[in-house]
């Protein structure tokens, strides 16, 4: 295959515990009425791009973002669990504004020093980067598509953007922003070499 082939990343839209201000990791919430009509848009703003196979996150809110975005192309959508987002352990579920309260060490680290989260019974940021980057290169060697869509969650997202650039861990929250419904782009060359032309969003700096 010589062709340039794309990944279009695209984190889940708006849910209810986003809206509450919860963590939410690995355990379950539901998109808005915001969130769908987010997933809406993001359709059509994909009109224009051939995208043949789509992998999901399991989650449920991935795989409504999914339904919504894609409703009219018809593709069969793959859900991998491999695709969630970071698993947060006790912290699922709570709300943020408690976390800072009752943990303020480590939800510092979450937010400020990446590297160092280190909180029982969750992921650490590298884990989860070896799980996403190891899922995205699967799909690479199994699929023989050129335009894919990845649905996910806006770490993970972030992590697999920060590998490609090699961006340290300790930066990966550095903007721009993963809002939800955020599409991000990556170009795939024949030689395996990768690089991200849209972020966010926001077109990609690249270097001569």
């Amino acid at each position: 295959m010589n062709a340039t082939r794309h990944v279009h990343l695209i984190r889940h839209g708006e849910t209810n515990w986003n809206k509450e201000g919860r963590a939410q990791g690995q355990q379950e919430s539901v998109l808005t009425e915001a969130g769908k009509a987010q997933a809406a848009a993001l359709a059509a703003m994909l009109a224009d791009s051939e995208i043949l196979e789509v992998y999901c996150s399991s989650s449920v809110r991935t795989r409504e973002t999914a339904a919504i975005a894609f409703a009219e192309r018809k593709l069969p959508i793959v859900h991998c669990d491999q695709l969630r987002e970071i698993h947060m352990g006790e912290w699922e579920g709570r709300l943020y504004d408690e976390l800072r309260q009752q943990y303020p060490d480590q939800f510092d680290a979450f937010w400020n020093r990446p590297h160092n989260f280190m909180l029982d019974g969750a992921e650490t940021f590298e884990q989860v980067q070896c799980r996403a980057v190891a899922r995205l290169n699967s799909i690479l060697a199994e699929s023989k598509a050129s335009s894919i869509a990845i649905v996910s969650h806006g770490l993970l997202i972030k992590t697999i953007l920060s590998f490609i650039e090699k961006r340290p861990l300790a930066r990966v929250w550095e903007p721009p922003a993963m809002h939800n419904c955020a599409l991000s782009t990556i170009e795939v060359h024949a030689d395996g070499s990768q690089r991200i032309t849209l972020y966010a969003n926001q077109p990609y700096p690249q270097t001569a």
